[in-house]
């Protein structure tokens, strides 16, 4: 981007950008917050975020791809594992997946005016990442959620990544597949760390790409090595694909 293209930028990211964005986040997290309190949360709890994941995509001047969509079964729930390039990732799964799911969610977020309320209003789970034992309860506790086509979706990395490569998948997901008896879908975002990597305050224009691959059956491995090969494995699949 070349200095003078960079100022215009920055100019429509302080001006329009920035205030369409906070006006768009707050009118989404108060229809959110409303109509799960008078209605399903299956409906308002996406729908709303779907809407505002596109609109902050548009006015980004994002261009969203998406793939293999016809890996997803309607009425099926699925545990969605993603790599995690970028906040603009929570926009492409949100508003281009295309079927309803709950968020795992920092507990952190649970206390941010707007979106937290939201996001709690909506049925997201919000776990202390540091205390695992205590994170799994709430899982168990939310099982019956994940039904008819309800699906949960998780970043295994457990954080954005910070040179643009994927990490090493912890265990947590594929636990509470195996748990809930789901299978996993896994899925790959490129783009995302070229809009707005973790240093960054500022998105540029570019491309997002989802690519969502064939639903993989969970496991019951048979001790810990073969549970982290089976990991690993999956996370080669979407390395590669």
């Amino acid at each position: 981007m070349n200095p003078f293209v960079k100022i215009f930028w920055i100019l429509y990211l302080i001006f329009i950008w920035l205030p369409l964005g906070i006006t768009a986040t707050v009118l989404c997290a108060i229809v959110t917050m409303i109509g799960c309190s008078v209605g399903n949360d299956r409906i308002w709890g996406y729908y709303p975020g779907m809407v505002w994941s596109r609109f902050l995509c548009l006015i980004s001047f994002t261009k969203v791809v998406v793939k293999g969509k016809e890996n997803i079964q309607k009425g099926q729930s699925y545990i969605f594992c993603s790599n995690h390039t970028s906040v603009f990732d929570v926009f492409l799964i949100y508003g281009f997946i295309g079927v309803p799911f709950k968020w795992i969610m920092k507990k952190e977020i649970e206390k941010i005016p707007f979106v937290g309320w939201a996001c709690k209003a909506a049925g997201f789970l919000f776990i202390n990442r540091k205390k695992g034992r205590q994170a799994f309860n709430t899982l168990q506790q939310a099982k019956h959620i994940f039904t008819n086509g309800v699906s949960l979706v998780i970043f295994p990395e457990g954080t954005r990544t910070r040179d643009g490569q994927i990490g090493k998948f912890k265990r947590g997901a594929f636990e509470i597949a195996r748990e809930m008896e789901l299978p996993i879908i896994p899925m790959r975002i490129d783009g995302g760390f070229n809009i707005m990597p973790y240093n960054r305050l500022y998105p540029i224009p570019g491309t997002l790409t989802l690519t969502i691959l064939p639903s993989i059956e969970t496991f019951s491995p048979a001790d810990h090595d073969a549970e982290v090969e089976q990991i690993e494995s999956i996370r080669q699949l979407i390395v590669n694909c």
